[in-house]
């Protein structure tokens, strides 16, 4: 089956006065539809240049981007704005028009798009009342809050009936709890319209609450991509480390031997560390441990002192391993 998005080698350099910025390095990532793929990285890490990449704002240095198949950037004008159609971006900073009321601003694609003046207003209410703000119709944008907007600029965007959402660092200008509120909305709307969600994100929180797929994204490189329980499952890339709280941002902090446990709700109730030290008979000393949500379910992970001796690391190693456990040696401050 053709998947919905797939980028393939794409690089994008920029030129700089004696030099030259590689924002992306031979990325390759495949999106299926009705997928919430989560792109992460820090600030740099060429999260934004991807996604303007993807809808054709910008224009790769090397490689292709596939849309069902058909490589966009070898389309004409009139096939790529066919393309960007299928597309809907939402921003940070909400970009609606803030001398048009909540109603007229969603309305705005349909008019440019000549949609009859009944149908627009019909198909405007049935959207805000999707993104909850029905009773906000006649209300401007200085009157509403950082989320309600945000509501807004969802809706605007849904006006096309696109197949994709692109979100550009879409709740990073919210509070937390405004943030998850946003973040449910998307997943009502990847769920019940069957929309492909593409988020781009430096929180780690976004990519757990909703993500089912993601990509870590570092210095312009791909670190690891693949579905949020895989990644952190099996976290390979010090990048991907320090996003999920396994490694500290300074790596030149000294490092600690540790043996990181991974696993899931069910056996985070189990005493897992009280019958290592009474069946094996050593000392356990923790060092971390916590549950997170990741794609609506819950795991744990625990960092224990690594043994010094060999045999006792691989008597713990063993145990662990045997009860289940995703079990790796790795280094923690």
């Amino acid at each position: 089956m053709t998947p919905q998005i797939e980028i393939r080698g794409l690089s994008k350099i920029y030129p700089i006065p004696g030099g030259e910025v590689h924002a992306l390095t031979n990325i390759n990532l495949t999106i299926e539809k009705g997928d919430i793929y989560g792109i992460i990285g820090m600030s740099g890490a060429g999260k934004s240049t991807l996604i303007r990449c993807l809808n054709r704002l910008d224009t790769p240095t090397d490689g292709q981007i596939l849309i069902d198949g058909e490589n966009i950037l070898a389309m004409d004008k009139k096939q790529l704005r066919a393309t960007r159609r299928r597309m809907a971006m939402i921003f940070q900073q909400f970009n609606l028009l803030m001398q048009k009321s909540v109603a007229r601003n969603v309305r705005y694609p349909l008019e440019i798009a000549g949609v009859p003046k009944k149908q627009a207003n019909e198909r405007v209410m049935e959207l805000l009342r999707i993104v909850g703000l029905e009773d906000k119709a006649n209300a401007f944008p200085a009157q509403l809050s950082g989320g309600q907007k945000q509501r807004v600029a969802i809706a605007r965007a849904l006006a096309s009936d696109p197949e994709m959402l692109l979100c550009d660092e879409a709740t990073s200008a919210l509070d937390p709890m405004t943030t998850q509120s946003i973040l449910a909305l998307l997943q009502k709307i990847n769920q019940e319209l069957g929309i492909t969600v593409v988020l781009i994100t430096h929180e780690m929180a976004v990519i757990r609450q909703i993500c089912n797929k993601v990509a870590i994204l570092d210095g312009g490189l791909l670190a690891e991509e693949g579905t949020v329980d895989d990644v952190f499952m099996h976290t390979k890339s010090a990048a991907g480390r320090r996003l999920f709280g396994i490694l500290p941002d300074q790596e030149e902090i000294p490092p600690q031997p540790a043996i990181r446990i991974v696993f899931d709700g069910e056996s985070a109730e189990q005493p897992i560390i009280s019958k290592l030290v009474k069946e094996i008979g050593l000392d356990v000393n923790i060092l971390s441990a916590d549950i997170r949500q990741l794609n609506q379910k819950a795991y744990g992970q625990m960092m224990i002192a690594r043994p010094d001796d060999p045999f006792e690391l691989q008597q713990v190693m063993e145990y662990l391993r045997g009860l289940g456990m995703t079990v790796e040696e790795v280094h923690v401050p």
